[in-house]
């Protein structure tokens, strides 16, 4: 089953997705950079995507009963942080990447050393722009630099390894993409939870919510990137296959890679039970990203 048309926007709400991109836009424009950086900065960050990692902290502060506002900085501190490791992902020494998005990559449309730098830009500002947070600041500043730091150990493993030669492939498997993509969905979560002010039981609730989609949303990517076009993707297909690394489909089979989503979903929506009403938006997201097709 496929998500129609227009389902982010229906899931996310249009407002929500709005003030998401007023966000990153103030945010980067209040530091006042040198045009060439900020130019980069701003087509690395502004250039599309789902922004799922800052719908997740909003939403995540709303379940637990917190104002939206207060988590907007947490929101695009994040998604800087999703953006730098995009930035760095494509470039000649990691996956030598063309595409992101439908259009050239950054270091395609600029230059790789101007990639660099404004990746490495984006990776600075977003714990300046978590430092905003008017509630819970020390506690995103922290769920920020753990994630980041998280995910640049799965990008380590993912691309260069790390495992002995007899470990289990699927445990390996999982290791590296809760670390690389996990990490950040996780990190997401818990901000938007924690800016809330979430009491134990909920924050417990959106732990076990954020440890589930952050896989499942793992698991469809490499099912996208084995069944769906370039074209269609916006991005490369099948170059993750091509070079070997460790992927869903190539370790369990696209069968068993589909019931894993199946089961991460129901264990997501399942985990926001104590959240009640509240917690309707993130389980429409959950049904989403089990059925995204890019």
């Amino acid at each position: 089953m496929s998500p129609e048309p227009g389902i982010l926007e229906r899931v996310a709400g249009q407002d929500l997705l709005d003030e998401i991109e007023e966000g990153l836009r103030v945010h980067l424009a209040r530091f006042g950079m040198i045009p060439c950086l900020h130019e980069v900065a701003e087509y690395a960050l502004l250039g599309g995507g789902k922004r799922i990692r800052p719908i997740l902290v909003l939403r995540c502060c709303e379940a637990v009963g917190g104002q939206r506002p207060d988590a907007v900085p947490a929101a695009v501190a994040f998604e800087c942080v999703h953006a730098f490791s995009l930035v760095h992902d494509d470039l000649p020494a990691m996956d030598d990447d063309d595409l992101r998005r439908g259009r050239p990559t950054v270091h395609r449309a600029f230059s790789e050393p101007m990639a660099i730098l404004a990746g490495d830009l984006l990776s600075v500002v977003a714990a300046e722009i978590a430092a905003r947070s008017p509630r819970a600041r020390a506690e995103v500043m922290m769920e920020v630099l753990a994630a980041t730091r998280k995910m640049i150990e799965g990008q380590v493993l993912d691309t260069v390894g790390g495992f002995d030669s007899d470990d289990d492939p699927e445990a390996n498997l999982r290791t590296v993409h809760r670390l690389k993509t996990g990490a950040l969905i996780e990190g997401s979560c818990r901000a938007g939870a924690l800016v809330g002010d979430a009491d134990a039981a909920g924050l417990e609730a959106i732990d076990a919510y954020a440890s589930s989609i952050g896989l499942l949303f793992q698991v469809v990517d490499d099912i996208l990137d084995e069944t769906q076009t370039t074209e269609h993707l916006g991005k490369t297909a099948g170059k993750d296959a091509d070079s070997g690394k460790l992927t869903f489909p190539r370790v369990l089979g696209l069968d068993r890679s589909r019931q894993e989503v199946e089961t991460l979903s129901a264990s997501a929506i399942d985990a926001l039970e104590p959240l009640g009403e509240s917690a309707d938006p993130l389980r429409e997201l959950a049904r989403y990203l089990a059925t995204r097709t890019r």
